[in-house]
């Protein structure tokens, strides 16, 4: 692999490879908005909340963070007002004040935050607008959760960004230089140094909430409920420990992930079950790492003309990724992963997506019994 390719593949895992704490979604309009405060410099008297409809569809019914179980957009923006740091981005609402909470509570109850629909081609779209007596300021994002494309304040531009052609959505390294060889051959031979923090850090902190939400009290426990209802299968683990870490982050878990596309649940599902699959085959860590690195990419993939939110529903991509990465530690060859991609996506790619929420953990869990049937089918070919 050429010296420049490598080092796109590198920056893409830099890039998509992101710590986050809550559903992205909301997440990133607790970012806007106290991002929005920070540009008006005072709390604001009226908030509005413009947002493409993939944004309300995953942001509506997920349990906001650190709030005692508010759920909601409106929540999101008044967290992000009142407590949020922007400069924490993805972890805006990672430490919310105690003392902010009745107030934030408070006024849910009446017409300080509006929620609005906003009419955009852009799927990842938000708008937020601030407003204080005769000041006012407004921030968008586009494309990506904490891309800021525009910032105004009393109707004056402070900063607008311009679309680049030559970078995916205008803001990361061009993907379509991704392809199943390439990435395959990239797993193989990456120096582990250049990526290994970023592995680590998924490994720790994706494990991390998978045990959480095993032990904890989260949606319906799907993990609990397999691991309690079948036998002690590797299969079954898989499963409950990756469904368990979507359960316990969708209903609010404070604990950050390491996300992959944008999405949480996308970066637990392509990491969770290989790391539980080498805990339970004792794989040597660096085997572990290179097949993260291949689940990582593949589902980074798969996105790229999918979009980052969309009707689709992003877990069965990762799982995809997921079956494919088990493959690889397994020791399957390249058509091997080739097979175990296309039977998993000939199997479950139906799956819509109707908003995030707990019940996401059972889509995860189904679409990985997908993707481990296309793993073990890819072998009974040989």
């Amino acid at each position: 692999m050429e010296r420049s390719l490598y080092e796109n593949y590198v920056q893409i895992l830099k890039e998509e490879l992101v710590v986050a704490m809550g559903c992205t979604e909301p997440i990133a309009i607790a970012y806007a908005s106290a991002k929005a405060r920070e540009v008006l410099g005072e709390k604001p008297e009226k908030v509005i909340v413009k947002c493409s409809g993939n944004i309300i569809k995953n942001a509506k019914c997920v349990t906001v963070p650190n709030t005692n179980g508010l759920i909601g957009i409106d929540a999101s923006a008044i967290t992000g007002i009142l407590a949020g740091d922007a400069s924490k981005e993805l972890e805006a609402i990672s430490f919310v004040d105690p003392k902010y909470l009745d107030e934030i509570a408070n006024l849910l109850k009446t017409d300080y935050c509006t929620v609005e629909l906003l009419e955009t081609p852009v799927r990842l779209h938000i708008i937020i607008e601030v407003y204080c007596g005769e000041s006012s300021a407004t921030v968008e994002i586009k494309q990506a959760h904490t891309n800021i494309t525009k910032i105004t304040k009393n109707n004056e531009i402070l900063f607008e960004q311009e679309e680049s052609e030559d970078r995916y959505l205008g803001v990361f390294v061009d993907r379509n230089i991704l392809n199943v060889k390439d990435i395959y051959d990239f797993a193989n031979n990456v120096n582990i140094d250049d990526v290994k923090y970023l592995l680590d850090s998924q490994i720790e902190k994706n494990l991390a909430i998978a045990k959480e939400g095993l032990k904890g009290t989260y949606g319906v426990g799907i993990g609990k409920v397999l691991l309690n209802s079948y036998n002690n299968d590797i299969s079954i683990k898989i499963k409950a420990h990756a469904a368990a870490a979507s359960e316990a982050r969708m209903s609010g878990s404070p604990m950050p992930v390491v996300t992959n596309s944008g999405s949480g649940n996308q970066g637990m599902t392509v990491s969770v079950p290989l790391i539980v699959y080498a805990q339970e085959k004792e794989i040597e860590k660096e085997k572990l790492y290179r097949g993260l690195v291949l689940s990582n990419l593949l589902a980074i993939h798969q996105k790229t003309l999918i979009g980052r939110l969309s009707a689709f529903c992003g877990v069965v991509s990762a799982a995809c990724a997921s079956g494919a990465g088990i493959t690889y530690l397994a020791g399957g060859t390249l058509k091997q992963i080739e097979d175990t991609i296309s039977n998993t996506l000939a199997n479950v790619s139906g799956i819509v997506c109707d908003g995030a929420k707990p019940a996401c953990g059972a889509k995860i869990a189904s679409s990985l019994d997908g993707a481990l049937m296309a793993h073990r089918t890819s072998f009974s070919y040989e």
